[in-house]
């Protein structure tokens, strides 16, 4: 877009049409172009005002997303003393090792350049992680359980939920798209670690395994 054209667009808002809709969440490009080119336009505005409620935006050109989230005291006692406007939430175990494996799956699928969007079934999901859930007798409970997780993660936004059938022709399971903002979230150094926590995460699952088989 060129620079005349991001002026006229910024010219029709203002903060406040930005600012209320990054306090409720995420901006996408693909979900309001005309909203998108006006954070781009109005970008530097944008963090200057946030920066006043100890906030930053973190804005992703490339992947088309924009948030805001607290920013780091770094020292700064002035930071560390402001309220806390976007609560950090803490999350289970089995809904930080989900986002933990598509984030492994987005970047092998980045990595194979064969599409732009990720999308898994309920079952492709299902079988991503029951791998490194304890055992369970109970078929029916453990996908529950797992559904209950996967539900969690479309909640907190890193999944979208698709119309059955509307991405596969024919197929009328649920479907999921995998949202790029996860890129955010599960940064590249930690996703290098992934394999050895997993692995040990596996090692640990299989000595309790034999402890419940010898007990």
């Amino acid at each position: 877009m060129t620079e005349e054209r991001l002026e006229e667009t910024a010219s029709t808002h203002d903060l406040s049409s930005l600012v209320i809709p990054l306090l409720k969440g995420v901006i996408y490009q693909e979900g309001n172009a005309v909203q998108w080119s006006a954070l781009l336009a109005l970008q530097p505005r944008v963090r200057d005002y946030v920066a006043v409620l100890g906030l930053e935006l973190v804005l992703d050109e490339a992947e088309g997303y924009a948030f805001l989230r607290a920013r780091s005291d770094d020292g700064d006692d002035t930071v560390s003393k402001l309220p806390r406007l976007i609560a950090r939430r803490p999350l289970s175990f089995p809904v930080s090792l989900l986002l933990a494996l598509l984030r492994k799956k987005l970047a092998e699928f980045d990595a194979s350049g064969s599409d732009t969007r990720l999308v898994l079934s309920r079952d492709e999901i299902v079988d991503l992680i029951r791998v490194f859930l304890p055992e369970s007798g109970n078929e029916v409970r453990l996908v529950d359980q797992i559904e209950t997780h996967l539900n969690k993660v479309v909640e907190l936004g890193f999944l979208r939920r698709l119309r059955a059938g509307a991405a596969r022709p024919g197929g009328q399971a649920a479907m999921f798209e995998v949202q790029r903002i996860l890129k955010a979230f599960v940064d590249a150094q930690w996703l290098a670690e992934l394999d050895a926590r997993l692995a040990g995460y596996q090692a640990h699952l299989a000595g309790e395994s034999e402890e419940n088989r010898d007990g």
